[in-house]
């Protein structure tokens, strides 16, 4: 028997490892195939989900930037639904009034499109005259007399069959047709503005309805839910605070692009403006947008390579300003994240959401690390987010 049997320790050291340590290995993968499938599942159901996750996040961020506002009126004895309501409208009244003279000037910048786009490529048909070879140009020649015979064969076989030669006209565009081939499209938009105001107005309206309900459901206890309170009120802060520097920080960007541009005699100067403002709120891409796109119009329009320099120089100025000065100093008390994670959040949020993801990008990012630092298992998560 006692041959025959073995303990469980000499078990271990005759299979060569112990049997807790395989199931914890085979628990760990486990987890983390559920971890993988739980992920790309998540991406699928945002990336389906879309049409009704990106109205409510932007409404969501909106509401918190404009819950100041409708607090302040609430202050001086005005309801919160009448607040919110004179809020959203004196701000579409404003983006209507402001849209008018914008639209003007891109109506401008677009008829330029089409004229830069020759030039550029008279130039670059110049130049490349000037740098072709002898040998070039005879490869050329002869290719073109090639062709023309090729043609004149054609032409004469298909007048011998009797068949009439045909000729592709260029149809002009219609307007029209264009209209309402992409009208399925232009609703679609048209609707997800209508549910992102609706949203706010509710989402202002409303109040602390919801945070006073998260912290209720967090019960029983007191302590839990003082807890909640204390978290849901700092995230509070930290998401409004943070979006009330970005308004700051484009207004800045804007109004100080708008100015510098017009004193140097640049075109449009208040679309730019206006262009630089919103590209503030895409960290490093949209102020590198800006840098590229100034300095091209500002060559065609001046036609000197100087002035492209100075314009692209002075926008360049400007952002560095707000990237390094103005935005440390206003989100001193706001947790910070660092410029790996800003970057690989930009990526992945427009590649799920497009142009709109790359500017919720950032608040998303900030709302989560916020979230992190309070909940003690997800505090490493927070960590890697931050600074």
């Amino acid at each position: 028997m006692g041959n025959d049997e073995q303990t469980p320790a000499s078990a271990r050291e005759a299979d060569g490892r112990d049997p807790r340590a395989a199931l914890i290995e085979t628990i760990n993968v486990r987890s983390m195939s559920l971890i993988i499938l739980t992920s790309i599942a998540t991406l699928y159901f945002i990336d389906w989900a879309q049409p009704v996750l990106l109205p409510l996040v932007v409404a969501v961020l909106i509401s918190y930037s404009l819950d100041p506002l409708v607090s302040g009126l609430e202050r001086i004895h005005i309801a919160r639904p009448l607040g919110a309501a004179m809020v959203l409208l004196a701000l579409v009244g404003i983006l209507a009034a402001a849209s008018v003279p914008l639209k003007q000037e891109a109506m401008v910048m677009l008829d330029k499109i089409p004229k830069a786009i020759k030039e550029f490529q008279r130039e670059d048909a110049y130049s490349a005259e000037d740098e072709e070879s002898i040998m070039e140009k005879a490869q050329i020649v002869a290719k073109e007399i090639e062709e023309t015979a090729k043609k004149s064969r054609e032409g004469q076989a298909a007048a011998e069959v009797g068949v009439t030669p045909v000729r592709v006209v260029d149809r002009p565009m219609d307007i029209r047709e264009y209209v309402i081939s992409n009208s399925p499209a232009t609703l679609v938009l048209i609707s997800q503005l209508f549910s992102v105001l609706l949203l706010v107005y509710f989402l202002l309206a409303i109040g602390k309805l919801y945070r006073r309900k998260v912290v209720k459901i967090s019960g029983p206890s007191f302590k839990r839910m003082r807890k909640a309170a204390r978290i849901l009120n700092d995230l509070h802060y930290q998401v409004r605070r943070f979006l009330f520097v970005m308004v700051v920080s484009a207004l800045f960007v804007g109004i100080l692009t708008w100015l510098a541009f017009l004193v140097l005699g640049m075109e449009q100067a208040a679309l730019w403006g206006a262009v630089a403002g919103i590209a503030s709120a895409i960290p490093y891409l949209g102020p590198f947008l800006v840098f590229v796109g100034s300095g091209i119009a500002a060559f065609v329009q001046f036609g000197e390579l100087d002035m492209a320099i100075i314009i692209s120089s002075t926008s360049l100025i400007i952002t560095s300003i707000q990237g390094n000065l103005l935005m440390p100093w206003l989100t001193s008390y706001v947790s910070s994240l660092n410029a790996v994670v800003i970057f690989v959040g930009l990526l992945f949020w427009g590649w799920l959401w497009g142009p709109v993801g790359l500017i919720v990008a950032t608040p998303i990012l900030m709302i989560t690390k916020s979230l992190c630092d309070h909940v003690v298992d997800l505090r490493p998560v927070g960590e890697l987010l931050g600074k």
